[in-house]
């Protein structure tokens, strides 16, 4: 169902109360009036009657003819009924033609009560006993209300009618408003952040305009981003593959065939043996070394044999011998090694990569390292060095690094700094 259709169904049904409401009312209204006048019309006439008699003896010919002489009364007839039982019409309502439109008989019934006639005992100077007889007859007060209630609801209709355009309007303009944003979110479900959504008549929808034309630049932003990141670890990735084969090219090809030459070279009955010997040994030796460089540079053994916090103590003392000017200070609860080995490994690499930074640009001389376990693990690293703009640093892939590591997490990664004041990186992760 529409929201057009709701709301239109829901005007029209409260528009249906609004009708049987006023007609409920007009009703009753009218009712009161067409009473009220009748009736008032009725105790006038028999309290003028009364009081132009003065007396129930009266003579009958100079009565009649000032009675004859009034003029004709709304709303009522009146007669004289005489002892045999006919009736004499005194006065009677106008038969001019009335120029209101005649109410319906649903109308009239409604609206018309029962009138008992008023009857008023009079007496002649002869003694004739004569009975003064008022009728109500309000029907041409019943058309002037009908009239009336024809215009009330004729301007209520017009005005319905003039609101229902107006809303009708108004919906056609905030729908099509709605489609064009809807339009655009699903351009933005393709991955087109470039249009932006134009401003609006209405506030609220320039609101959501906004709000949408700001995600979009961060949308944007962050796809580039991570454009940027991806291509930066697909050339890290490159570069290691390249280090790593120059390594094993240049070490073990090199120490490989010289044990095969000294091997070759002990074959001969004439050849120091011993001297052969202990030159195989001392290749061995540093080809072992060598191994264990390359194995450390990708991925410490310690970490996983004896867990993160004695990984992060070799860590602390590999940099403490490359900078004795800094001093660094672990602080780790031992529940970290009962840590998930996921959330260990890049726990250890942000750490890291905090460090190397430190020690590359700060110029620091204290480094602050603490992790604490609750039901979640909360990480800090931080430093008294020379600080940074922020804004100015925002697109390096270090940071960019460390933070989608937390993110891939479920963490949430907060860094502050401020120049000459250092920096300060928390993260906080589920476990």
């Amino acid at each position: 169902m529409s929201l057009r259709y709701q709301i239109n169904l829901r005007i029209l049904l409260i528009f249906l109360c609004i009708l049987f409401i006023s007609g409920s009312l007009s009703l009753w209204q009218a009712r009161k009036a067409v009473d009220k006048e009748v009736n008032s019309s009725v105790h006038l006439s028999l309290q003028l009657i009364k009081f132009g008699l003065g007396s129930t003896k009266i003579n009958l010919d100079d009565w009649w003819g000032r009675f004859k002489q009034l003029h004709p009364t709304r709303h009522l007839t009146i007669q004289l009924k005489k002892t045999s039982g006919k009736l004499i019409p005194i006065i009677q309502q106008p038969q001019k033609k009335i120029h209101l439109k005649i109410a319906p008989d649903w109308f009239t019934y409604l609206v018309v009560s029962e009138y008992p006639n008023v009857e008023y005992q009079i007496e002649t100077l002869n003694k004739e006993k004569l009975t003064l007889v008022i009728q109500a007859k309000p029907m041409d007060e019943v058309a002037e209300v009908w009239h009336e209630t024809l215009i009330f609801f004729s301007t209520l209709l017009l005005l319905m009618l003039l609101m229902l355009l107006s809303i009708h309007w108004v919906f056609t303009k905030n729908l099509g408003d709605i489609r064009a944003i809807v339009a655009h979110l699903k351009r933005i479900e393709t991955g087109d952040y470039q249009p932006k959504l134009s401003f609006f008549s209405t506030q609220e929808y320039n609101d959501i305009a906004s709000a949408i034309n700001h995600m979009t630049d961060v949308l944007d932003r962050t796809q580039q981003q991570n454009r940027a990141l991806t291509q930066h670890s697909l050339k890290i990735q490159e570069e290691e593959r390249l280090r790593l084969s120059q390594e094993l090219h240049d070490e073990f090809a090199q120490s490989l065939t010289a044990i095969k030459v000294m091997a070759v070279t002990a074959a001969h009955e004439k050849s120091d043996t011993k001297m052969i010997t202990q030159s195989i040994s001392d290749i061995c030796d540093d080809l072992i070394k060598s191994l264990r460089s390359i194995m450390k540079q990708l991925h410490p053994l310690i970490l996983t044999e004896l867990g993160l916090r004695a990984a992060l103590e070799e860590l602390v003392w590999h940099w403490e011998t490359r900078s004795p000017q800094t001093v660094f200070r672990l602080q780790c609860d031992d529940a970290v090694d009962k840590i998930n080995k996921t959330i260990v490994i890049q726990v250890f690499r942000v750490i890291q990569e905090s460090l190397t930074n430190i020690i590359r640009h700060a110029k620091a001389s204290r480094v602050t390292i603490k992790l604490k376990v609750t039901n979640r693990l909360e990480l800090e690293v931080s430093d008294n060095g020379l600080g940074c703009d922020l804004q100015q640093v925002a697109s390096g892939f270090g940071l960019l690094g460390m933070e989608e590591r937390i993110k891939l997490l479920d963490g949430n990664f907060v860094l502050n700094a401020q120049i000459n004041k250092g920096m300060c990186m928390k993260a906080s992760i589920p476990l």
